[in-house]
C-alpha cells in the first residue's frame, strides 16, 4: 500500500482515467461492430454508421486511448468493407 500522499492521489487518479478510457474504447468497438453488422446485413444506412465509426475513431486518438496509426488502419479496412 502507498505511504505517501501524492501517490494515493496518483492512485485514484489511474483509476478515474482507466475507466474513462474504457467507455471510450467500448463505444469505439461498438461503432464499428455496429457498422460491420449492417454491412453485412446490406443497410443503406451503412454510409452514416461509417461516418459514425470514423468519428468515434477520430476521438479516442484525440484523447489518445489509441495510437495514431491503430486508427489509420481501422479506418481503411472499414472502408474496404463497405466497398466490398
Amino acid at each position: 500500500m502507498a505511504n505517501n500522499a501524492s501517490t494515493l492521489k496518483r492512485i485514484r487518479q489511474d483509476a478515474k482515467k482507466e475507466a474513462r478510457g474504457k467507455s471510450q474504447r467500448t463505444a469505439l468497438k461498438n461503432a464499428k461492430k455496429k457498422f460491420i453488422n449492417a454491412v453485412q446485413a446490406g443497410d443503406k444506412n451503412a454510409e452514416q454508421l461509417l461516418n459514425d465509426a470514423y468519428k468515434a475513431i477520430d476521438k479516442a486518438v484525440a484523447q489518445n486511448h489509441i495510437h495514431e496509426n491503430k486508427a489509420a488502419r481501422d479506418k481503411s479496412r472499414l472502408a474496404k468493407k463497405l466497398n466490398a
